[in-house]
């Protein structure tokens, strides 16, 4: 009798994946359409900045914006997080680059068998997914990464996005499986380790053919 074959999660990978990116754009679109040149917004002290306090002294929607020819355009991170290689020429082509080939190795990874049956590196590594493409979107689009989330309570975090914050969920889901759950499979490489039947004891007796 065979066993019946694991249950796969490569569904909610997928599903994870595309309401990351999608949730991930539709709030950056959906934010700077808000804030942009609106009065009632703009920041006082900072000029091209327009801010709507979400939790007062802690929590922030936040953009930015910068002259280029005559017009202003969405301040972009063209390089990693907290502006890492933002001042490189070639920051936004390079970490694009390594967008894509980390979202190349996802889907490639999520296909292996032990891992499309583990719900929660199914979910970990959708949530990754789903940022590294939302973000990858704005390098190949906008020439960076646009930042709308403003974090200033005991200290100023560098402003992120809906994708950096999967990004980082997924990041630490993969950690804590790594760090806690445990292969329920066996261990040995015997038969039954295997899938073959196990021998059949001889009970102590003599098998023909044998001295």
């Amino acid at each position: 009798m065979t066993s019946a074959a694991p249950r796969s999660y490569v569904w909610l990978f997928w599903l994870l994946a595309v309401v990351g990116l999608v949730t991930d754009q539709v709030s950056k679109y959906g934010i700077h359409a808000l804030l942009y040149q609106n009065e009632t917004y703009r920041h006082a002290a900072i000029p091209h900045t327009w801010n709507v306090p979400l939790l007062p002294g802690a929590f922030d929607l936040q953009i930015h914006y910068e002259e280029h020819d005559g017009r202003l355009v969405p301040h972009v991170n063209r390089g990693a997080v907290n502006g890492w290689l933002n001042g490189w020429d070639y920051g936004n082509e390079f970490f694009a680059a390594v967008s894509l080939l980390a979202a190349c190795a996802i889907v490639y990874w999520i296909f292996r068998p032990s891992v499309r049956s583990d719900r929660v590196l199914c979910v970990a590594l959708g949530l990754i997914l789903g940022g590294t493409l939302g973000n990858l979107y704005d390098r190949v689009v906008f020439h960076g990464v646009r930042d709308f989330l403003h974090w200033h309570l005991w200290f100023i975090w560098p402003d992120f996005n809906i994708a950096d914050s999967c990004l980082v969920c997924g990041a630490g889901l993969l950690l804590l499986h790594a760090l806690f759950v445990t292969e329920s499979q066996p261990t040995d490489a015997g038969p039954r380790a295997q899938g073959l039947p196990a021998p059949a004891p001889t009970g102590g007796l003599r098998v023909p053919g044998q001295g």
